[in-house]
């Protein structure tokens, strides 16, 4: 990924150095286990603990024998002395590489999994600050019924929680290495040894492996990345929306200094959140290219592995990038509540319908007479851009039912707000 969209500690994770490490990290616990059963003598042992490898001479190994890990083991062996005849002593590069992977991939997830809980606080405090602040509810863009701003970030909560269960999940699916030999077929490594050094290194053991740990894992992973990102679009578009001129009732935050236009010097363009939603299209893209990585052919092929040198290291990356933006620009948020009273008497109280069709309803009107007569004076309060209440006033049908008083007692915005609470509760906040 672009340094633009890189985060330090997620660079750490995926960078050259840190995948070396790990490399060196499984063939000395490999090392350690072939020791105990006779393979690797004492004296050798303690050579191998000190191994090391260099960067510069690893890349310029590779240059000359086109193949990345055996580069990296005449590295390795550069270190040692006889010794390096027992480094990847029964072993084929996949077994390395993919219990790896997964440390990597784990050491991801815990920075993403910390991302998705600081949002989540962010989140939960702009929610309950505006747990009450009434604003328009919108179906298909158009105004349905009032709802409050706190509740609508309350629903964004509640996914990101659920985001955090299947991160969780995911998490799990990856953490499984393989110490199993060319095919999997542990003719040169025994599944003792495999359960042993995968245990010591905290994963668990792929039951029946290739190559490779079979890559439905790495799908399931990446998908699950892919799902959070489109959350995080969701609520991004819904700022975009809400940012419009036309609409604005929230605004993402514009620091001293900055500019939203080479040409226009008033512009205050929504373009953390549009960043958020362009990053989110890469991210389906990654989901679609690890489902292709699946299919392999027979116990391993190379396909997946260019693919995976993009897209695996790049998902984690984005999306912790886009975790940490999208806090930013809660914690951020610029939220008009007068605005969004404004915006809700734009529309005549035509948003109060319902109440005044249940009313009708209430008092003997049958359904179909009671929506024929209310939506009959809304369209004529929409084209006349008058009050609705005036309409409703001046009909006999309405008039016979209900009230003046009774009417009016109908045009109460908080009545929609009466179980918010209620709503709040049910996930803890």
């Amino acid at each position: 990924m672009i340094e633009r969209y890189t985060r330090p500690e997620m660079a750490r994770v995926w960078s050259e150095q840190n995948k070396a490490e790990k490399w060196l990290q499984i063939e000395i616990a490999v090392c350690e286990a072939w020791a105990k059963r006779g393979v690797v003598p004492t004296e050798a042992l303690a050579k191998i603990r000190k191994a090391k490898f260099d960067l510069d001479k690893w890349a310029e190994y590779e240059r000359e024998m086109h193949h990345h890990f055996n580069a990296w083991l005449r590295s390795v062996s550069d270190s040692l002395g006889d010794e390096s005849r027992f480094i990847h002593f029964g072993l084929t590069s996949y077994d390395v590489e993919d219990t790896a992977l997964a440390l990597r991939l784990m050491e991801a997830t815990e920075l993403m999994e910390k991302g998705v809980a600081e949002l989540m606080e962010a989140i939960a405090a702009l929610a309950k600050e505006h747990k009450t602040t009434a604003m328009m509810g919108r179906s298909h863009g158009v105004h349905a019924e009032p709802i409050s701003f706190g509740l609508k970030l309350a629903g964004w909560y509640d996914e990101m929680r659920r985001n955090s269960h299947r991160l969780i999940d995911a998490k799990e699916q990856i953490s499984y290495g393989k110490i199993s030999g060319p095919v999997g077929s542990h003719a040169t490594v025994p599944p003792d040894l495999e359960d042993e050094v995968c245990g010591d290194l905290g994963l668990m053991v792929e039951p029946i492996s290739t190559q490779i740990v079979h890559r439905d894992r790495h799908a399931y992973f990446i998908g699950t990345l892919a799902v959070i990102a489109a959350s995080l679009d969701k609520f991004a578009t819904e700022i975009r929306h809400l940012q419009r001129t036309e609409v604005l009732e929230v605004e993402e935050p514009f620091s001293p200094g900055q500019t939203g236009s080479s040409s226009m010097p008033h512009k205050r363009n929504p373009e953390k959140s549009e960043r958020i939603s362009g990053l989110a299209r890469l991210m389906r893209g990654y989901s679609m290219t690890s489902l292709d990585n699946v299919a392999l052919w027979h116990e391993r092929d190379i396909s997946h592995s260019s693919a995976e040198r993009v897209v695996l290291p790049d998902a984690c990356t984005v999306l912790d990038y886009m975790l940490n933006l999208f806090a930013y620009i809660v914690r951020g948020l610029q939220v008009y509540p007068e605005r969004m009273k404004e915006n809700m008497e734009a529309s005549y109280g035509l948003v109060f319908s319902q109440r005044v069709m249940l009313a009708l309803i209430d008092k003997g009107m049958t359904r179909q007479d009671a929506y024929k007569v209310v939506q009959a004076n809304a369209m004529k309060s929409w084209e006349a851009r008058t009050p609705y209440l005036d309409f409703l006033l001046d009909d006999e049908h309405i008039r016979s039912k209900l009230s003046r008083d009774e009417l009016a007692s109908l045009f109460d915005y908080g009545w929609y707000l009466r179980h918010v609470d209620a709503s709040f509760e049910r996930i803890g906040l």
